[in-house]
């Protein structure tokens, strides 16, 4: 006989494993899209070519419209009143998953041969369908987590198994991609190398082309093979999201969200100045937004990097990969941590470790010999990532509280709008930090007609000050925003939460 589930007050099956594994996989859905991002520049900048300053302006193009997206949609699905059969916010998240089977794809149409123009469109029209169905998904994926559970400690709960999911979501393009579409370069009879420089001989049919300022062998993009890996991805998501959809279930009635006072119209000028009175959003969005300034914006910087200064592209994953693994460490303390310390608490403690981690990386660009350098940058990354793994595991329940702080101080919940809002900056640096980082390679020497190969020494090494640089920018941005501006300690959070409780319990009683 099947085991009946236990069901809570209201006639919802009890929070547990499913909620939590489900919400992880729709991160993990999310993440087989957004974990190509990074990706996109490196495409567009080493196999399409395309001029630093020109990918610089049209990747600030699509992700300011990107950003400005997010709120469009966050109103959408607030003032939504419809009734669904899977629900609202799971009907969303299926629309946008159909759309990202193949819109990951759309950005990387192989066409190193077309014109610029040509180029651009490619790029513009590809990104904007990938952006348009991601947001989709993305926006009710995000907001949907306050209305799982109301619980703090629930929350943070989903918070940190929506880390996993991300993790996991991360983990497989951060160590498997780079090593499908880099490949090492071989003599083919063409090329600007024709001879040896450790033997001073003629290079023969299939021998490896060696890097003359490392000696060691030179590697490529693979630009066919991103093209149907992300196509690969998007399959995969699909999956993820549609076990989260089956999955997951949502105790508060979406449709009973107050948007907006009195029924007033949407109005963005007004929402966007309650969420810059809301501090724990604005303090959540600004280490959200140095976290994309920085590390995400130093995504191209370090595959070029790791491709032309340590000849290793198609083992940068798995580096990465080492230095981001101490953020399983935390995953089974997290609910004790934020329980005795706070979640404000522990994540200032993490970012201040990162920021340790981002200045024991500005030590290894001094460092002449190549392989001691690369073990002095995986040391500062794995500080970094000790930091990060406490951050990160309570980043999402955080902003959960801001959208309850918002109900506390200006008696209303907007979940979506709140939440798109908060997005909306996170795209914007997202968008602002590659540009700018793009336009700073190509100050510092960076050429786009040479690909990976002749690249010279300065520029490859002024891409790990690059690096570095920017890891630490990411850390200390975030410090800033979680312990200088995010106000809601322990003491103030078990506050908020009574007096909601004490708010809402009226309420019952009035409906009664």
């Amino acid at each position: 006989m099947k085991k009946q589930a236990t069901l809570d007050s209201n006639g919802c099956r009890k929070f547990g494993m499913p909620d939590k594994l489900a919400y992880a996989a729709g991160d993990f859905g999310c993440n087989m899209s957004f974990a190509l991002k990074g990706t996109v520049q490196t495409f567009w900048l080493v196999y399409m070519m395309m001029e630093t300053g020109l990918l610089s302006a049209l990747l600030l193009l699509v992700q300011i419209w990107d950003a400005v997206n997010d709120p469009l949609i966050g109103n959408l699905i607030d003032n939504d009143k419809r009734k669904y059969k899977m629900g609202k916010f799971k009907m969303y998240i299926f629309v946008g998953a159909c759309g990202l089977l193949v819109a990951g794809a759309a950005v990387f149409l192989p066409f190193p041969n077309a014109s610029v123009v040509v180029k651009a469109i490619l790029f513009i029209l590809g990104y904007i369908i990938w952006d348009a169905c991601y947001t989709v998904a993305n926006v009710p994926y995000g907001s949907m987590l306050s209305l799982i559970t109301e619980d703090s400690g629930e929350r943070a709960q989903l918070s940190t198994w929506r880390s996993i999911g991300s993790m996991f979501g991360n983990i497989i393009p951060m160590i498997i991609l780079p090593m499908l579409i880099w490949q090492k370069v071989t003599y083919d009879g063409t090329g600007n190398y024709h001879t040896n420089p450790l033997t001073g001989e003629a290079y023969k049919i299939g021998d490896a082309v060696l890097d003359p300022l490392t000696g060691k062998q030179f590697e490529t993009l693979l630009g066919e093979r991103v093209f149907w890996a992300a196509l690969i991805m998007g399959i995969l998501g699909f999956i993820a999201f549609m076990f989260m959809i089956k999955s997951i279930t949502i105790r508060v009635d979406e449709n009973s969200v107050k948007t907006n006072e009195g029924g007033e119209k949407f109005n963005i000028i007004k929402s966007f100045g309650k969420f810059m009175k809301n501090r724990p959003a604005v303090g959540a969005t600004i280490a959200a937004m140095g976290m994309f300034l920085g590390m995400q914006s130093a995504t191209t910087a370090n595959t070029i990097m790791f491709a032309t200064y340590f000849n290793k592209a198609s083992m940068s994953g798995v580096v990465q990969m080492i230095g981001f693994l101490p953020m399983v460490l935390f995953l089974p303390f997290i609910k004790k941590l934020v329980n005795k310390f706070g979640k404000k608490e522990a994540a200032v403690a993490g970012t201040a470790v990162s920021v340790i981690g981002g200045i024991i990386m500005l030590i290894f660009p001094t460092i002449e010999n190549r392989d001691t350098a690369l073990i002095v940058y995986l040391a500062g990354l794995v500080a970094f990532g000790i930091g990060m793994g406490v951050y990160t595991c309570v980043s999402w329940a955080m902003m959960a509280d801001a959208i309850d702080y918002n109900e506390w101080k200006f008696n209303t919940r907007e979940e979506g709008t709140v939440y798109s809002l908060h997005s909306f900056f996170r795209k914007l640096a997202q968008g602002v930090g590659p540009s700018i980082v793009l336009l700073i390679m190509g100050v510092l020497g960076y050429e786009s007609e040479l690909g990976t190969i002749g690249q010279s020494f300065e520029t490859s090494h002024n891409m790990c000050w690059l690096v570095a640089g920017l890891y630490l920018f990411s850390a200390v941005v975030q410090f800033i925003g979680i312990a200088v501006v995010y106000n809601l300690d322990k003491k103030t959070l078990d506050k908020m939460n009574k007096e909601l409780e004490e708010r809402h319990s009226a309420e019952t009683v009035t409906a009664e």
